[in-house]
């Protein structure tokens, strides 16, 4: 049985905190698309899905005359490295395995190379399914960000995501 469940995850204060300024329905669809990218690499589904859903909570608002400024955020922004911090604390806090939370941390520092060298690190496969799964569901100019999703909707969709998991989890332990 896993320590931490999405939901548990989703549900504390300081993910929503981050999730609503980063976008609740495009971290819920990059986890998704995390789940089913790590079904097809062999990589486990639940961190997966974790990483997807905490990717983006290190943003921060760039705003210039009130107006969001896209080109502030591609030229000052460290989203990655701030969202892996507070992403590994928050997993530590709700007891997820130590070592579980530090691949996720890590997944969300590599998830954008924005702050890097172009293609300066070879990545493992939870950080390329990470960092595919977010190109999977951006839109121009950051738009992804700002759609909207209801709270019941989005508690709907965690809810499946757990109960995938959770399948997957229970299918894998049968065969070994």
């Amino acid at each position: 049985m896993r320590r931490v469940k999405i939901m548990d995850v989703f549900n504390h204060p300081i993910a929503q905190k981050y999730l609503n300024r980063s976008g609740v329905s495009h971290a819920i669809r990059v986890a998704g698309y995390a789940v089913q990218l790590a079904i097809k690499h062999d990589v486990n589904p639940d961190i997966a899905a974790k990483a997807g859903l905490l990717h983006d909570i290190g943003h921060y608002e760039w705003y210039t005359n009130g107006k969001w400024d896209y080109e502030e955020y591609k030229k000052n922004d460290i989203h990655a490295i701030k969202g892996a911090e507070r992403a590994h604390k928050l997993l530590i806090r709700l007891g997820e395995d130590r070592q579980y939370a530090k691949e996720i941390a890590l997944a969300i520092l590599l998830h954008t190379d924005s702050y890097l060298p172009e293609n300066s690190m070879k990545k493992n496969s939870l950080q390329q399914i990470v960092r595919l799964a977010d190109e999977m569901d951006e839109e121009p100019f950051g738009k992804h960000h700002y759609r909207e999703i209801s709270r019941e909707d989005a508690l709907k969709k965690i809810n499946r995501l757990d109960q995938e998991i959770e399948q997957l989890i229970n299918e894998y332990r049968k065969t070994v």
